[in-house]
């Protein structure tokens, strides 16, 4: 929840100081493990403004992230390395939480039927990162999505929104033949190697979906933006949170431990 706060209030912070029109934030309740959906803030209307747009967009994963990779260095820190249990799940690794993992317990994880057990910090860290890196994707009205129309314009930034939109089912069916590949080199049958490889594929079909929905509502990815480009400043960071995007991005979100 603070993680997610912070989120929310750094979009809600960088709107009143361009002195946009901002809600406070509003959790989005889930029945179900983590209990959110995560967090939204309501603006009256569109960011036309380009160096607004990415100021609004961009502070609320810099913000999240603040507090979340600190809490899963410490989280990590209290966690244990333990077997694998045949009935317990996988986390999914990033390039940064795998490294993270190397710099706590001085070794590549999972590897050879062991893995971290994360502790309560930890693992809710790691929700938040994971839900970051959810927002960060540059497509639509995503966080993501509103840094790449603020660097690249409306009009590049629909086609390359229909284009990565269009190349996101890809994506999961691609960590699926992996998968299917991994659990069929580890003997699983046909049907169990399926099965394993649809935790792959079922996340970024569901973002397709998602995606999909809002834009059918909207008529457009994201709302037009004014022609006058970035400052210089704000396209290094533009680029900057690409990098961050890529290091944080997690291709399989948890899946089940092969036998």
């Amino acid at each position: 929840m603070a993680i997610l706060t912070c989120h929310e209030l750094g979009h809600y912070v960088a709107a009143r100081r361009r002195g946009l029109p901002s809600s406070l934030p509003y959790f989005i309740p889930l029945p179900v493990y983590p209990g959110t959906m995560g967090a939204v803030i309501s603006m009256s209307e569109p960011i036309a403004d380009r160096d607004a747009l990415f100021d609004v967009g961009a502070s609320g994963p810099i913000a999240g992230l603040v507090v979340a990779i600190p809490l899963l260095a410490i989280g990590l820190a209290h966690s244990t390395i333990g077997p694998l249990r045949p009935d317990s799940s996988i986390e999914g690794n990033s390039i940064l939480y795998a490294l993270l993992k190397y710099a706590v317990f001085g070794q590549w994880l999972p590897s050879h039927g062991m893995d971290v057990q994360l502790s309560p910090m930890a693992e809710a860290a790691w929700v938040g990162v994971l839900v970051t890196m959810i927002n960060l994707i540059p497509i639509g009205q995503l966080d993501g999505g509103h840094v790449a129309c603020s660097l690249l314009g409306s009009d590049r930034h629909e086609r390359w929104s229909q284009r990565l939109h269009v190349g996101l089912p890809f994506v999961g069916l691609v960590v699926a033949g992996v998968m299917f590949a991994i659990a069929r080199g580890a003997g699983a049958s046909v049907t169990a190697a399926l099965s394993y490889a649809k935790y792959g594929v079922i996340p970024w079909v569901l973002w397709t979906v998602m995606i999909a929905v809002i834009r059918s509502r909207a008529g457009e990815y994201h709302p037009p933006v004014g022609e006058t480009p970035l400052d210089p400043l704000r396209k290094k960071l533009a680029i900057a949170m690409l990098i961050v995007f890529v290091l944080i991005a997690t291709p399989v979100y948890m899946r089940p431990v092969l036998p």
